[in-house]
C-alpha cells in the first residue's frame, strides 16, 4: 500500500515503472490480469473533472476493483466533520481513494497518515502529479525516450506546470523551458527543487517571464488553460498580462517538428489557437487518452 501524493513520493524506479506499466496497458485494450480484484476505490471529486475522474474511475473497473463515488455535497464535511474523521472513516472501507480538492495537500496528507488505505491526490492546490504522470505516458508513446527531449511549456505557472517541471527533471539530459507571464509563475519553492533535481542528473529547468525569443528546435510545445480549476486571479487586469503567451502557429517556425500538448480543457482563442490545437502537431487528445493508462499504472503501484 503506497501513496501518491506529490511527484516526489516516487523514487526514480518508482517513476519509471508506472510510466512503463502505462505504456503497457496502452498498447492493448485488455488487461490480462486483475490485479484490484475485490478491491473499493474510491473516487472523490470536489471540483470539476472529464478526465481524470473518468480516467480513474474507467481504470478501477478494468483493474477489477470496486467503485465508489463521491461528489463535493456527498459527505458529512458539509455538516461539520473533521476532514480527519472522515479519512478515519474512509480508511476503514476503502483500499484506495482519489481525491480532487484543489486545496492544500496537506489534507490529503492527513487522510494518508494511516496504514490501511491508499491515497492519490488527483489534483490539490499546488501540483497534479497524476497529469505529469499522463504526460510521461503520452510522451513515451510519441518519442523513442524522454531523455534529451527538449520542452516550451507556455502559461501560468499552475499545478499541472509544477508536476511537469518536478517529473521532468528526473530525466537526464531534459530541457525543459517554462515561459510563464509576471507574477504568474511556478511557486518559488517548487520551482527551486526542480531546478535542484535537474541539476543532479544533467538536465535543466529554466523559467522565464517573457515571450521575447523563444527557444527553437523544440521536441514539444505545451500549455494549459489561462483559468485553472478551482482557482481565481486577483488582478483584474490579468488578460492583458497572460495575452503575449498565447500558443500560435508562430512557435512551429522554429520548431517545425514540435508536437503539441495540452492537459484540457482548451479554450482555442485564450491560450491556445484553434490551428494548432486541431492541427497535425497536437497530440492533446492521445494525451487526454494517457490519462486512463496513467490512471491504471497508478492503481495498481499503489496496491502492489
Amino acid at each position: 500500500m503506497r501513496h501518491l501524493i506529490s511527484i516526489d513520493d516516487l523514487g526514480d524506479d518508482d517513476l519509471r515503472h508506472i510510466v512503463d506499466r502505462g505504456v503497457l496497458f496502452a498498447a492493448g485494450p485488455r488487461v490480462p490480469e486483475r490485479p484490484l480484484d475485490g478491491q473499493v476505490v474510491g473516487v472523490y471529486f470536489r471540483r470539476t473533472s472529464t478526465r481524470t475522474r473518468t480516467a480513474f474511475s474507467s481504470g478501477a473497473l478494468r483493474l477489477g476493483a470496486h467503485l465508489v463515488t463521491f461528489g463535493p455535497d456527498d459527505l458529512q464535511l458539509n455538516t461539520g466533520e473533521t476532514t480527519e474523521d472522515t479519512g478515519r472513516v474512509f480508511a476503514r472501507m476503502l483500499d484506495v481513494l482519489v481525491a480532487r480538492t484543489a486545496d492544500d495537500p496537506a489534507e490529503m496528507r492527513g487522510w494518508a497518515d494511516q496504514e490501511r488505505m491508499a491515497v492519490v491526490n488527483a489534483m490539490s492546490r499546488d501540483e497534479h502529479p497524476t497529469q505529469a504522470l499522463a504526460d510521461l505516458v503520452t510522451l513515451r508513446r510519441h518519442f523513442p525516450r524522454i531523455e534529451g527531449l527538449r520542452i516550451l511549456y507556455v502559461g501560468e505557472g499552475n499545478n499541472t506546470a509544477t508536476a511537469l517541471a518536478l517529473a521532468l527533471a528526473r530525466f537526464p539530459g531534459v530541457e525543459l523551458e517554462l515561459r510563464t507571464p509576471p507574477g504568474f509563475g511556478l511557486p518559488a519553492d517548487l520551482l527551486r527543487r526542480a531546478e535542484k533535481q535537474a541539476e543532479s542528473v544533467g538536465a535543466s529547468v529554466v523559467e522565464r517571464h517573457t515571450m521575447d525569443d523563444p527557444p527553437t528546435g523544440v521536441d514539444v510545445v505545451y500549455t494549459t488553460r489561462w483559468q485553472t480549476t478551482g482557482t481565481a486571479k486577483a488582478d483584474p487586469g490579468w488578460r492583458k498580462v497572460f495575452a503575449p503567451f498565447q500558443v500560435t502557429a508562430e512557435l512551429w517556425e522554429g520548431s517545425p517538428h514540435a508536437r503539441f500538448m495540452h492537459d484540457l480543457p482548451a479554450h482555442r482563442g485564450e491560450e491556445v489557437t484553434a490551428d494548432v490545437l486541431d492541427g497535425p502537431a497536437s497530440i492533446a487528445f492521445d494525451q487526454a487518452a494517457g490519462k486512463l493508462y496513467g490512471a491504471m499504472a497508478v492503481l495498481e503501484w499503489c496496491r502492489s
